[in-house]
């Protein structure tokens, strides 16, 4: 099945519309809140490099191309947004969550001076406290029909971002098919997913060296999350000393299926050797020490802020399968490790399943039932997801857990995957992100998928940006994503909204 996109007044009361906002109100933002635009000019362009997206160096940098630009606020929930359209326009859009703050991101200034026209916002600054994806979601689709009014219906809209924007690029491409033709999703968070995945490796820590440290219900700041950071920093210095609890640290990040090499923020070091168990086990610890709960390790808390309880779970997990389910090298480093600790990896298992389990609030899970607020697996248009191996915050396991439901639900025609092999959270280079962008526009001009393999997106790359590197490699997958979840149909009717 084919889908197209239609007429504005068919497509006015899309699903999240339905939910936040009815028509009538539609009509004003669109009738109302058209800004005055309309300048054409070369300029000296400021950098504004604060999205984690964009990691090259700030340089100055000459904006050649002509363009129009409409920078405003969207009325509802004064949503700040920009929209910048060259005189060389090709049809094609690209809309990005996160736009306003980096139009003059090398990428975007790239796009803009090869005849791409780009929209997008400035994310709220109550974002932290009331996080809401498909708030964002109605943003973006507001900004579009104010482009459509503007300068007209696009050829191609392509959504693209990364972290958040990534996030509500997966949901565009599953729920939103008659607005864009196409996705690009960079270190996507699906929040139910990440929440679990984040909290199983400190469930086991937990089970194992701390048991009298607490892993859910923290605070985001202040004294008390003080003090469990650094109970937390101690008990895990003290495990690393013994056999015991290096071997006890490396099953956590097998069994949580967290990446040995990355965090979201620290400086990096070495990537291991993960056919050497010791090397494989120091990176470990040391990337451990950064993912501990602390003020910097808000994420999940933030999601549960957002939904008005404890999104994290693991009644019903049975942790001894999760552990077959693991990268198979960190699986074999955790045997090596455990028969030089004289322990016995079974009863160790046991021991985790019969702790006391977590349960979900009701709330939180009708919260993050909502489309638009987590993902199914089901895009109806073109998606490309793109991850870095080293990011501690969307592991590479929950990239791997959105495909292999994707292809689980009959979709795999429509989707590709790709792993750069970066450490950090949407570290991309120029590079990577045009080998990306070009493989889209490909994909929906043409209705075939190009390769997507790493050396031809390699190729790509360089060919795009000489002077970046381009990191696309043959990722090593864990046996299987553990914490896949779709919302069931009781999710959906106990939601208040």
């Amino acid at each position: 099945m084919s889908f197209k996109k239609q007429p504005k007044s068919n497509v006015l009361s899309t699903r999240i519309a339905d939910i936040y906002l009815t028509t009538p109100i539609l009509l004003i933002v669109i009738c109302f809140c058209l800004p005055n635009f309309a300048y054409s000019q070369e300029k000296e362009s400021e950098q504004t490099w604060e999205l984690p997206e964009l990691m090259n160096p700030q340089v100055n940098v000459k904006v050649t191309a002509k363009y129009s630009e409409v920078k405003d606020t969207i009325p509802v929930r004064g949503t700040q947004y920009m929209i910048r359209v060259p005189e060389n326009w090709n049809g094609i859009l690209f809309s990005d969550l996160d736009y306003l703050e980096s139009a003059n991101s090398e990428r975007n200034l790239y796009l803009l001076e090869h005849g791409y026209a780009l929209s997008g916002t400035k994310r709220r600054p109550e974002r932290f406290s009331k996080y809401d994806p498909a708030h964002e979601i109605h943003d973006i689709i507001s900004v579009l029909d104010i482009f459509e009014q503007t300068f007209g219906q696009p050829k191609h809209v392509i959504q693209l971002g990364c972290s958040g924007g990534g996030t509500i690029t997966l949901a565009m491409a599953e729920i939103h098919p008659d607005r864009i033709d196409g996705g690009i999703a960079g270190c996507a968070a699906t929040s139910p997913w990440m929440a679990n995945t984040h909290m199983d490796a400190l469930f086991v820590l937990q089970a194992l060296i701390a048991p009298e440290l607490p892993i859910v219900g923290l605070p985001l700041k202040g004294k008390e999350i003080e003090r469990v950071e650094k109970g937390w920093q101690e008990a895990i210095e003290t495990a690393q000393q013994t056999p015991e609890g290096r071997a006890r640290i490396a099953l956590a990040f097998t069994i949580g299926q967290w990446p040995a090499w990355g965090a979201a923020w620290m400086d990096a070091f070495p990537q291991p050797n993960v056919g050497n168990a010791d090397e494989l086990q120091e990176s470990m610890y040391k990337c451990l020490m950064k993912l501990l709960p602390s003020q910097k390790a808000f994420g999940t808390g933030m999601l549960e802020q957002a939904g008005g309880g404890q999104l994290r779970f693991n009644n019903g997990v049975d942790y001894a399968e999760y552990f077959k389910n693991g990268n198979p090298d960190y699986k074999m480093a955790v045997e090596k490790l455990y028969v030089q600790a004289e322990i016995k990896l079974e009863d160790e298992l046991m021991k985790i399943n019969a702790a006391p389990r977590v349960n979900a609030d009701e709330q939180a899970l009708a919260y993050w039932s909502v489309p638009g607020r987590t993902h199914i697996g089901e895009p109806k248009v073109p998606l490309l997801r793109i991850n870095t191996s080293g990011d501690g915050l969307v592991y590479s396991s929950m990239a791997q857990g959105y495909g292999e439901l994707v292809t689980e639900k009959g979709y795999a025609k429509l989707f590709r995957q790709a792993y750069v092999n970066s450490w950090g959270h949407c570290t991309f280079t120029l590079g990577e992100w045009l080998a990306a962008i070009e493989t889209m526009v490909q994909r929906v001009e043409t209705g075939e998928w190009p390769n997507t393999d790493p050396e031809t997106l390699n190729s790509l790359g360089k060919s795009l940006d000489t002077k970046s590197e381009v990191r696309y490699f043959e990722h090593q997958p864990v046996g299987k994503y553990n914490r896949t979840w779709c919302p069931s149909v009781d999710d959906f009717i106990d939601n208040p909204e």
